[in-house]
C-alpha cells in the first residue's frame, strides 16, 4: 500500500435498471469532488446504464475520474416476463439476479488491485451485493458502504419488520402496509437473506433521498443505531436543482416525447408510466386506455414490457392490447411511446401536471423533484410501501389502485375518476400544491447550504478523512 496515493471510490451496483442507473448518477456526483470512481460491473450492464441514462449532462460520464471496469458477462437464461403470473413480481428477473453471486471472485480482484495504489478504497455497493463484496473486510485497506436504493421509509419499515417489532408509527393507517412476503416473491426473499451476514462491517449507510422528505424516519434510524451509526441522505441522486427543458435545443436531438410536450399548454399533462419490471395484460391496457381516453385529458404513455434479465435481448414495445382506433380517436391530445423514453426531462416540463406511476423509487425521486403529483398504482417490493409514503405520510399523491385490489384488473371506470379528480377537483388542486411546495424544498435542498448539500460533504469528508 502506497500511503501517498489518493482515495479512490468502487462502485458495485445490482443488476436491475433502476439499481444501474442510481449508482450510476451517484457516480457522477462522487466524481464532481475530484474524487476517481471505478463502476464496476458486467459489461452489458455496464452499456445498458450507460446508454440509459438520463437527465441534464447525462452524457457526461465520459471524464476521467469514472473508469469503467467491465467484467464478462454472465451465464443465465432470459426468459421474457410473464403478465399472467401469480403475481406481480419479476420473477422471470431471478436467473439474472442469482447470477450476481458469480461476480465476488471478479470484483474481489479488482478492489485488491485498487487498493495496492491507493490510500484508501471506499467501496460503495448496493445492499444486494452485500455478498458480493464479502471479501473486502480481509483488505487492511479498504472499506464498505451500503448503498440502501429504496426509500429511508422503506428501510425504517424493514428494520423493524426483521426484528419481529411493531413499526413505531404515530399513524394507525401504517397497518395498512403489506409485509415483504407479501410484495416480493419467495426466490428473491431468499436471495436477500443471503445478503443480510455481509451488512455487518459497512461504515456507513448511503440513501438516494433527503432529510428534506424523511428526515424523522433518518433520524429513528441514527438514534437507534439501526444499520450502524453513519447515515447519509444524499439525493436526488437525478442531479437536478431546477428540472428544465431546453426548448431551445435542436429538434433532431430532441425526444420524440418532448417535442409533443412542447405544443402542449403548461400544467395539461398526465403521464403515464410503469417502469421497467412492469408487464400487463392485454385485459388491463384496454382498460387503461379506455380511462385515459374518456379522462378527457392530455396524456403520454409508455407502454412497454418488462425488461429481461439482458435488455438487448428485449422487443420494444407491446403491440397489442390497445383498443381498435385508441391512438386515432386521442390523436393530438394522447401520445403512446413504445421505446425507452426521457423520464426525468418529461417530469420536468412546464407542460407535465401528474404521474400515473408504479412508484418504484426512482419514479418517485424524479417526481418529487419535479414537484409533480402522483397517481399511485404499486405493483411489488418496495413499491406498496413508497405509495403510502406519497399518500398518507407526504400527502403528494391519490390513490389509483389500492394494493388489497393488487390481483384485481383495474377498470376504466376507475381511472378516469382518478385522474379527473387530480386535475379537476378542489382535492387534485391541493396535492399539486404540496407536491409543488415539496419540490421546492428538494431542490433548495441541494443549494450550497441547504441540508442535501451539507449531507453530501459530510459523506466526501468522511470518505477523504
Amino acid at each position: 500500500m502506497a500511503s501517498n496515493k489518493e482515495v479512490v471510490v468502487a462502485m458495485v451496483p445490482f443488476v436491475t435498471q433502476g439499481h444501474l442507473n442510481q449508482l450510476l448518477h451517484l457516480s457522477r456526483i462522487i466524481s464532481a469532488y475530484n474524487l476517481p470512481v471505478h463502476f464496476i460491473c458486467t459489461a452489458t450492464h455496464i452499456r445498458q446504464a450507460r446508454l440509459r441514462v438520463h437527465g441534464p449532462n447525462s452524457q457526461n460520464d465520459n471524464n476521467n475520474n469514472i473508469i469503467f471496469h467491465e467484467l464478462p458477462d454472465l451465464d443465465f437464461i432470459s426468459p421474457p416476463p410473464n403478465p399472467n403470473g401469480p403475481n406481480g413480481f419479476p420473477s422471470h428477473l431471478i436467473p439474472s439476479i442469482n447470477s450476481s453471486l458469480n461476480l465476488r471472485g471478479p470484483v474481489a480482484d479488482i478492489i485488491r488491485s485498487l487498493s495496492k495504489t491507493s490510500r484508501r478504497v471506499a467501496v460503495v455497493h448496493d445492499s444486494a451485493m452485500s455478498y458480493v463484496v464479502q471479501d473486502v473486510k480481509m483488505i487492511p485497506n479498504a472499506e464498505t458502504y451500503v448503498f440502501r436504493a429504496l426509500s429511508v421509509f422503506y428501510s425504517f419499515c424493514f428494520s423493524f419488520e426483521r426484528l419481529g417489532k411493531e413499526i413505531p408509527f404515530e399513524n394507525e393507517t401504517i397497518r395498512k402496509i403489506p409485509t415483504s412476503a407479501e410484495t416480493m416473491s419467495r426466490e428473491f426473499l431468499e436471495f436477500v437473506k443471503i445478503q443480510y451476514s455481509h451488512q455487518t462491517f459497512h461504515v456507513g449507510n448511503i440513501y438516494d433521498s433527503s432529510r428534506a422528505i424523511e428526515g424523522r424516519f433518518l433520524e429513528k434510524l441514527e438514534k437507534d443505531e439501526i444499520y450502524g451509526k453513519n447515515h447519509w441522505a444524499v439525493g436526488p441522486f437525478n442531479g437536478v436543482k431546477k428540472l428544465e427543458t431546453d426548448i431551445s435545443a435542436s429538434s433532431q436531438n430532441r425526444d420524440t416525447s418532448l417535442q409533443w410536450l412542447d405544443k402542449q399548454p403548461s400544467k395539461s399533462v398526465i403521464y403515464v408510466s410503469f417502469g421497467t419490471t412492469t408487464t400487463f395484460t392485454d385485459e388491463q391496457i384496454k382498460e387503461l386506455a379506455i380511462g385515459l381516453e374518456k379522462s378527457g385529458q392530455r396524456f403520454l404513455w409508455v407502454l412497454r414490457d418488462a425488461d429481461k434479465g439482458d435488455v438487448f435481448k428485449n422487443e420494444e414495445g407491446k403491440g397489442v392490447g390497445l383498443p381498435k382506433g385508441f391512438e386515432e380517436r386521442v390523436q393530438g391530445r394522447g401520445l403512446v411511446v413504445r421505446k425507452w423514453a426521457p423520464q426525468v426531462e418529461i417530469l420536468g416540463h412546464s407542460a407535465t401536471a401528474g404521474f400515473v406511476s408504479h412508484c418504484g423509487w426512482n419514479s418517485c425521486m424524479e417526481a418529487l423533484t419535479a414537484g409533480v403529483p402522483i397517481a399511485t398504482w404499486p405493483f411489488h417490493s418496495d413499491q406498496p410501501r413508497n405509495a403510502f409514503l406519497l399518500v398518507d405520510v407526504l400527502g403528494v399523491a391519490l390513490t389509483m389502485k389500492e394494493w388489497a385490489s393488487r390481483n384485481e384488473v383495474l377498470t376504466s371506470a376507475k381511472v378516469e375518476e382518478v385522474i379527473r379528480k387530480l386535475m379537476d377537483t378542489k382535492e387534485g388542486t391541493m396535492i399539486k400544491k404540496r407536491a409543488a411546495d415539496l419540490g421546492d424544498d428538494l431542490r433548495r435542498s441541494m443549494d450550497e447550504d441547504g441540508v442535501t448539500s451539507k449531507e453530501l460533504d459530510s459523506l466526501i469528508s468522511y470518505i477523504r478523512r
